[in-house]
């Protein structure tokens, strides 16, 4: 059961602010049907059916070393998100960019969902970079037929050059896309009056610290998480449930 409280008060908070950063992660997209990061068809628990902690399958080497192994795994979490659609959090999250014109959006999915749902694509920072369109690594050109590609032998091969085409997805052992990297800092340096963190462990730093200097420049925190997280117990609110349950009422108080 939601405190409703709790509630009121995070939408008092969110109403009040000028700056807002919500922070997203695998638990938004769960409500999609789609599952969460250690839960992808068991693609993220313990070893993968060619015997390989994910970690390596999953990888920038991998890609490069062995194409169609590395797109088994692509290709899974690609049927997973094209195979369900933003949900009314997502929708919720989108309508409040557009009542507070200074709201950001930075969210570790790959599923593409928030830009689905209407998110100014200027407001969002997918950190960990999105599936779709597809480009190649030889010729640079951009391929938008993941769904295509997915029902034909793979890797998927660029049509112009027969290069191999990747998602611009961080796979384990790459960096971090410089441009939204640069974007969040430049944010952060700006400051943020509020920052809700929704389905998310925020156990990168660079995930968590948003939060770390809003609380400490004395803005307001607030997680929404079915269970708490490391970081709950110094948030200003903690709301223990799904963002599908609170989230279209928590802006119709906006």
């Amino acid at each position: 059961m939601v405190d409703r409280k709790l509630l009121l008060q995070t939408a008092a908070a969110l109403r009040h602010a000028r700056r807002i950063l919500i922070i997203t992660g695998a638990g938004l997209s769960a409500d999609s049907g789609l599952p969460t990061y250690r839960g992808v068809g068991g693609l993220y628990n313990a070893k993968t059916s060619d015997g390989l902690p994910i970690e390596m399958a999953l990888s920038g080497p991998m890609l490069r070393r062995d194409p169609a192994l590395c797109w088994k795994y692509i290709a899974e979490l690609g049927k997973a998100c094209l195979g369900a659609q933003p949900n009314a959090a997502h929708y919720a999250i989108a309508q409040l960019q557009r009542l507070k014109p200074e709201c950001w959006v930075l969210t570790q999915n790959v599923d593409g969902y928030h830009r689905a749902a209407g998110s100014p694509p200027e407001r969002l920072i997918e950190i960990h970079g999105q599936l779709a369109p597809l480009f190649c690594q030889s010729c640079g050109a951009i391929d938008p037929e993941l769904s295509e590609h997915l029902q034909r032998p793979l890797p998927p091969l660029c049509k112009h050059c027969h290069g191999v085409l990747r998602p611009r997805v961080v796979l384990f052992e790459e960096m971090l896309p410089e441009r939204a990297l640069e974007t969040l800092y430049e944010e952060m340096a700006k400051g943020f009056d509020a920052v809700l963190s929704i389905g998310t462990t925020a156990s990168f730093p660079y995930i968590h610290e948003p939060v770390l200097r809003t609380r400490v420049s004395g803005g307001f925190t607030a997680e929404i998480n079915p269970t708490p997280t490391d970081h709950s117990a110094a948030m200003d609110v903690f709301l223990g449930c799904r963002a599908l349950e609170v989230m279209e009422e928590l802006v119709s108080h906006i």
